[in-house]
Protein backbone atom coordinates (compact mmCIF):
# COMPACT_ATOMS: atom_id res chain seq x y z
CA UNK A 1 0.00 0.00 0.00
CA UNK A 2 1.14 3.85 -0.78
CA UNK A 3 1.29 6.04 2.21
CA UNK A 4 0.40 9.86 2.01
CA UNK A 5 3.66 11.46 2.94
CA UNK A 6 3.33 14.44 5.25
CA UNK A 7 2.57 18.23 3.50
CA UNK A 8 3.88 20.00 6.93
CA UNK A 9 7.31 18.25 6.17
CA UNK A 10 7.63 20.43 3.38
CA UNK A 11 9.67 24.09 3.75
CA UNK A 12 7.49 27.19 3.54
CA UNK A 13 9.33 29.27 0.46
CA UNK A 14 10.98 31.93 3.40
CA UNK A 15 13.04 28.81 4.92
CA UNK A 16 14.37 27.69 1.45
CA UNK A 17 18.01 28.14 1.17
CA UNK A 18 20.56 27.28 -1.61
CA UNK A 19 22.95 25.98 1.48
CA UNK A 20 23.95 22.62 1.19
CA UNK A 21 24.08 20.51 4.46
CA UNK A 22 27.64 20.96 4.92
CA UNK A 23 27.30 25.11 4.87
CA UNK A 24 28.20 25.86 1.19
CA UNK A 25 26.27 27.64 -1.23
CA UNK A 26 24.83 25.16 -3.87
CA UNK A 27 24.74 26.79 -7.44
CA UNK A 28 21.83 27.87 -10.12
CA UNK A 29 22.61 24.28 -11.97
CA UNK A 30 22.38 22.32 -8.60
CA UNK A 31 19.50 23.77 -7.12
CA UNK A 32 17.84 22.97 -10.67
CA UNK A 33 19.03 19.40 -10.62
CA UNK A 34 17.30 19.17 -6.80
CA UNK A 35 14.38 20.60 -8.18
CA UNK A 36 14.22 18.66 -11.17
CA UNK A 37 14.61 15.51 -8.87
CA UNK A 38 11.66 16.59 -6.68
CA UNK A 39 9.59 17.43 -9.00
CA UNK A 40 10.43 13.88 -11.25
CA UNK A 41 9.41 12.42 -7.36
CA UNK A 42 6.30 14.05 -7.45
CA UNK A 43 5.00 12.82 -10.45
CA UNK A 44 6.32 9.46 -10.14
CA UNK A 45 4.28 9.25 -6.65
CA UNK A 46 1.13 10.68 -8.58
CA UNK A 47 1.68 8.07 -11.27
CA UNK A 48 1.91 4.75 -8.66
CA UNK A 49 -1.16 6.20 -6.98
CA UNK A 50 -2.97 6.47 -10.43
CA UNK A 51 -1.73 2.76 -11.65
CA UNK A 52 -2.37 1.32 -8.10
CA UNK A 53 -6.08 2.73 -8.54
CA UNK A 54 -6.45 1.33 -11.73
CA UNK A 55 -4.99 -2.15 -10.75
CA UNK A 56 -7.27 -2.22 -7.59
CA UNK A 57 -10.63 -1.55 -10.27
CA UNK A 58 -9.71 -3.71 -12.75
CA UNK A 59 -9.41 -6.42 -10.38
CA UNK A 60 -12.69 -5.73 -8.57
CA UNK A 61 -14.26 -5.63 -12.02
CA UNK A 62 -12.90 -9.36 -12.48
CA UNK A 63 -13.90 -10.57 -9.67
CA UNK A 64 -10.53 -11.01 -7.93
CA UNK A 65 -10.81 -8.59 -5.41
CA UNK A 66 -14.01 -7.99 -3.23
CA UNK A 67 -13.71 -4.96 -0.91
CA UNK A 68 -15.13 -2.35 -2.38
CA UNK A 69 -14.14 0.11 0.31
CA UNK A 70 -10.51 -0.27 -0.52
CA UNK A 71 -10.96 -0.13 -4.24
CA UNK A 72 -12.70 3.16 -2.98
CA UNK A 73 -10.23 4.84 -0.70
CA UNK A 74 -7.89 3.96 -3.35
CA UNK A 75 -9.74 5.42 -5.99
CA UNK A 76 -10.25 8.46 -3.77
CA UNK A 77 -6.08 8.90 -2.94
CA UNK A 78 -5.30 9.03 -6.70
CA UNK A 79 -7.92 11.60 -7.13
CA UNK A 80 -6.96 13.89 -4.59
CA UNK A 81 -3.66 13.65 -5.99
CA UNK A 82 -4.16 14.32 -9.31
CA UNK A 83 -6.61 17.23 -8.23
CA UNK A 84 -3.60 18.81 -6.45
CA UNK A 85 -0.73 18.36 -9.12
CA UNK A 86 -3.30 20.40 -11.17
CA UNK A 87 -3.68 22.99 -8.94
CA UNK A 88 -0.07 23.13 -8.40
CA UNK A 89 0.68 23.30 -12.15
CA UNK A 90 -1.99 26.35 -12.59
CA UNK A 91 -0.37 27.88 -9.54
CA UNK A 92 3.67 27.20 -11.39
CA UNK A 93 2.19 28.53 -14.11
CA UNK A 94 0.41 31.84 -13.12
CA UNK A 95 3.73 32.62 -10.78
CA UNK A 96 5.76 32.32 -14.03
CA UNK A 97 3.17 34.55 -15.62
CA UNK A 98 3.75 37.19 -13.20
CA UNK A 99 7.32 37.39 -13.23
CA UNK A 100 7.20 37.45 -17.03
CA UNK A 101 5.26 40.38 -16.68
CA UNK A 102 7.40 42.08 -14.15
CA UNK A 103 9.21 45.23 -15.86
CA UNK A 104 13.46 44.95 -15.03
Amino acid sequence: MVSINNIGSLQSPSSVSLQQDNGKLSTPGEAQGQFANSLKNAIDTLNNYQVESDKKTQALANGEIDDLHDVMITAQKASITLNTAVEMQRKAIDAYNEVMRMQV
